[in-house]
């Protein structure tokens, strides 16, 4: 699937607003794997169906999680979350794409994973640091992603935490796990 048709299916899914951000999240994915030595169309793919259901009806996503036996405990946590997961199996069975490494980039973008791939990382780094966000911290994570992707990655986990921690929200497993793995393999380097 080349990108344009790519970008055609998910432009139907999403407001306009959330088309502009895939389109960042896009062009940042393929400067990341073009830069860390990634294959650029998985990245460009993955990140054109990052958010792919986004705006689907909570209901709906509910149903899917339970249906096709994901982890019940999502149900548990913010339902931002589960747009990830449940979009990975959307793109899967609604557009046909068959790639498990890119599937699982959409799957954790949201919430990472312990033993994230090199994909996994830049569609996580490029959905926190493309050009149209603005929030405070997301200029140091931008210029880590320079430099280093683990490194970005690390601190836009701890901006994360940190933000949950502050509005007392509670933190997703995984997201516990993927900063600990990290912190982990940085200091056994």
């Amino acid at each position: 699937m080349n990108r344009h048709e790519a970008l055609e299916i998910v432009k139907k899914q999403l407001t306009e607003h959330r088309y502009e951000h895939t389109i960042g999240v896009m062009e940042t994915a393929i400067e990341l794997a073009r830069r860390y030595g990634e294959d650029e169309k998985k990245a460009e793919l993955a990140a054109i169906f990052h958010d792919y259901a986004k705006f689907r009806p909570k209901e709906e996503m509910k149903q899917i999680i339970l249906e096709q036996n994901m982890p019940k405990d999502l149900l548990s946590y913010h339902s931002e979350l589960w747009h990830a997961p449940v979009g990975a199996y959307l793109v899967r069975t609604e557009v046909g794409i068959e790639d498990e490494e890119i599937l699982n980039a959409i799957r954790y973008h949201t919430s990472g994973r312990a033993e994230m791939t090199l994909l996994d990382k830049i569609v996580y780094v490029a959905d926190y640091i493309e050009p149209g966000r603005i929030f405070p911290g997301v200029d140091e994570v931008r210029e880590l992603a320079r430099k280093d992707l683990d490194q970005a990655l690390i601190r836009a986990l701890q901006n994360t935490i940190q933000f949950l921690l502050k509005k007392n929200q509670p933190i997703y497993p995984d997201t516990i796990y993927t900063y600990n793995a990290l912190i982990i393999n940085k200091k056994g380097e």
